[in-house]
């Protein structure tokens, strides 16, 4: 169990990229920052790709976890 406090959470599971990352940052850039989004991606493309550009974009991934069919990141928004 995580004691990572989630400030706001979103489940993509389903959505196509590149629209997984534009939904994550536009998710972000309502929060402030030192908050956390947790954010649910299918495995494949979607996992590949959000948890870079995210890290591109100046966040911290604080926690990945593997369950089933899909991942779940949480995201500390930085600057």
């Amino acid at each position: 169990m995580s004691d990572i406090k989630v400030d706001d959470s979103i489940d993509l599971r389903g959505v196509i990229c590149p629209m997984n990352f534009v939904k994550t940052k536009l998710r972000l850039e309502a929060l402030d920052d030192g908050q956390v989004l947790e954010v649910t991606l299918d495995k494949g493309e979607a996992f590949q790709n959000v948890p870079k550009s995210i890290k591109d974009e100046g966040h911290k991934i604080v926690e990945v976890k593997r369950e089933d069919d899909h991942f779940r990141l949480k995201i500390e928004k930085c600057g």
